[in-house]
């Protein structure tokens, strides 16, 4: 057996040094070679000092370090002895044990163990027990497969393969029953990822489902069944059906109708409209609906005005509009606004498709209105329909306007009196407020005075509709604007049950802009209010004022219907202008029948082409028993005179001529002033003419 090179060099050094190590204190004790000696046996103190510190590898770094820390010993035993007997044999001993242990060529072998440290015996093992053998249960060979599947992964929870079921049509999908590797204990500790490791699928494509016991078969919670479905997971993401694509996106935990469950989806292919059905669990009340991220779950934005949602109870429609409904122009025609016999007619149409209803008389008498529109926002076409509705009824129609308006001269030409100024308008208040005293008097066909009722046979007179335009500009003239406020408090109380409805037209309905609280609550509670285009910042004031509960105010409608351009980027890049916005939303605003506001797209009355058709071809008037007592009460004359002696207050004596003549009666406004009066307007013909004039037409 041949002796390794790294053995013999070793023991060549240990047989070279010995002499040294023995003579060299002796001889020059203060030599540099003295010195060296000393200094390299103190360095291996110090690394052995560290090496018993250190976790791993002790034995073996204090067997490497001996031969120089105990070279150094012997070599400071000398430099204190006496003679070279001593000096001799501690160094030939420490050369011999050097020779024998081997330190650093045993210590530096591969797999060897340290020196001094014990060898350790290969311990005896029993023989290993048989492998059990596999019980043929009869099972198949896909049951069998999946068998060592779940075998190989350690039998997750301590549990084995009953039988295993692949679904039809599937290479993947299969159902397990599982069962409790001991009898008597329930499964725990077993996790989808653990099934889903074992076949090496996604977590979410397991599901487990509990085990009902039937005739011939244990159940309860030493069962369990899980359900693999990888491939059933990406047909579902890739074409799911209609319940499945509600459920996952619309439905779920985090959805935007969370726990709705789909019913069905109806595509109506004229209107260009498809209705999505769904209901919400009884136990889970009300249901609670995200209109921004079920706009993105149908990939439309909620601004683009084309899905709307309506709830019923448990029940949920949407209605996603090819284009939105709010954009679409819907003529007015006569059936429209002809009202049916519960005084009711179609003022537009609601953002799901459904006809928008106004009325001209209600249960409680004569309906009042209220429409609310900045300029621009489509009021005076508004107020054209309600104009036609009334007269169609055969209701007598009054009109009164602050200023001068061509459409509303148009439909002063269908209107028993038309006036413009705060004048005209206290003096139509005033008549109105008389004919509630006239008509309480007025005795039916059976001899009885009774509150007016359109479906009472017997009356002797017809409902009047009195429209006040710019009714806010009115109430704040210096003359007459506290008692046209109260006088329109006074018909707004009691009008309706004398059936004269009054009709309020502006701009606003806030109390700090003159709109008292009476009257602004009276006219809310006997009328549909209509409210048009208001700008997103007074919506929450506007609808708080008219009574809707902040739960029920609707958000802001978006400046524009119309898509928008692609291609922006594109524009950008080339430098070129963006095109024009498309104000559309003339005419849609929100209509408040119930507790909550429904956006509605009023219909369009085309004034340029002529509005003769949506009127009867003769216009109604007051009876002549109201005309001659109101003339004898001095009210029925030219509304468009100037103020008349006496008619607002006593005159002036004669001896204080300068003094101003008393105008507006009872209660001014303090601090106002009269303003300049508008030249007198007779008849519709003369407004159109101002109109002209005005625009040097």
């Amino acid at each position: 057996m041949s002796i390794p090179r790294s053995v013999v060099l070793e023991r060549i050094a240990y047989t070279l040094a010995a002499p040294a190590l023995a003579a060299v204190p002796n001889l020059s004790p203060d030599g540099a070679v003295n010195t060296g000696m000393l200094l390299a046996g103190a360095a291996g103190v110090g690394g052995a000092l560290l090496a018993v510190k250190a976790r791993e590898g002790t034995g073996r770094k204090l067997v490497r370090l001996s031969p120089v820390v105990f070279g150094a010993a012997i070599d400071a035993a000398a430099m204190y002895t006496t003679g070279w007997g001593w000096d001799a044999a501690l160094a030939a001993a420490w050369a011999a044990a050097g020779w024998c242990v081997l330190p650093l060529s045993r210590s530096g072998r591969r797999h060897h163990r340290p020196a001094l440290a014990p060898i350790p015996q290969p311990a005896r093992t029993a023989p290993a027990a048989p492998a059990p053998a596999v019980v043929d249960d009869g099972a198949d060979a896909f049951t069998r497969d999946v068998r060592l599947l779940w075998e190989r992964a350690g039998t997750p929870g301590r549990t084995m393969v009953v039988h295993a079921d692949r679904h039809p049509g599937t290479h993947h999908d299969l159902t397990m029953l599982l069962r409790a590797a001991e009898p008597g204990r329930p499964i725990t500790g077993l996790s989808e990822a653990a099934v889903a490791a074992a076949f090496g699928i996604g977590e979410g494509d397991v599901h487990f489902a509990p085990v009902v016991q039937q005739p011939g078969r244990q159940g309860g919670p030493g069962w369990l069944e899980a359900h693999l479905t990888p491939d059933e997971a990406v047909r579902r993401r890739k074409a799911p059906t209609e319940h499945e694509w509600w459920a996952d996106r619309i439905g779920s935990e985090n959805g935007p109708v969370a726990g709705s469950v789909f019913a069905k989806q109806v595509r109506d292919k004229p209107r260009k409209v498809t209705h999505y059905i769904a209901q919400v669990p009884d136990e889970l009340g009300e249901p609670r609906v995200n209109l921004h991220a079920l706009a993105a779950a149908l990939k439309t934005k909620y601004d683009e005005g084309r899905l709307f949602v309506t709830i019923d109870g448990n029940q949920i429609l949407v209605s996603l509009w090819d284009s939105s409904p709010l954009a679409q122009v819907f003529p007015a025609t006569r059936e429209l606004l002809t009202p049916d016999e519960d005084g009711r007619w179609v003022t537009g149409y609601l953002g799901n498709g459904q006809p928008a209803r106004n009325r001209v008389y209600t249960d409680r008498g004569a309906a009042h209105g209220l429409f609310v529109a900045p300029s621009g926002g489509g009021k005076t076409q508004l107020m054209g329909l309600h104009v036609a509705a009334d007269a169609l009824f055969g209701a007598v129609v009054m009109l009164a306007t602050e200023a001068p308006d061509e459409k509303t001269a148009a439909l002063g030409e269908h209107t028993a009196r038309y006036g413009v100024g705060a004048l005209y308008m206290i003096r139509l208040l005033r008549v109105m407020v008389a004919l509630m005293e006239i008509r309480g008097q007025m005795r039916w066909e059976d001899g009885k005075v009774h509150e007016w009722d359109p479906k009472l046979l017997g009356c002797p007179y017809r409902m009047l509709s009195a429209y006040l335009d710019e009714f806010l500009s009115a109430a704040r003239n210096g003359d007459y604007g506290a008692e046209i406020m109260d006088l329109a408090e006074l018909v707004s109380v009691k009008g309706r049950k004398y059936g004269v409805g009054l009709k309020v037209a502006g701009q606003s309905v806030y109390v700090q802009d003159g709109f008292t609280q009476l009257l602004c609550e009276n006219l809310r509670e006997n009328c549909i209010p209509v409210v048009l285009k208001v700008a997103p910042k007074k919506v929450v004031d506007m609808f708080r004022a008219l009574g809707v509960a902040s739960e029920n105010i609707p958000d802001p409608l978006p400046r524009s219907f119309s898509p928008a351009e692609v291609g922006r980027i594109e524009r950008v890049m080339a430098g070129e202008p963006e095109p024009p916005a498309d104000s559309n939303t003339g005419g849609a605003g929100w209509i408040i029948e119930g507790k909550q506001p429904d956006v509605l797209r009023t219909l369009f009355m085309d004034f340029k082409a002529g509005i003769d058709g949506f009127f009867p071809d003769t216009v109604a008037t007051l009876t002549e028993h109201e005309i001659r007592e109101l003339e004898l009460r001095d009210l029925w004359f030219d509304w468009t005179e100037p103020p008349r002696a006496g008619e607002f207050g006593p005159e002036p004596d004669d001896e204080d001529e300068d003094a101003p003549k008393k105008r507006g009666g009872g209660k001014p406004r303090s601090g106002g002033k009269s303003g300049p009066r508008r030249d007198a307007v007779s008849s519709p013909r003369q407004a159109l003419d101002a109109i002209r004039s005005f625009t040097n037409a």
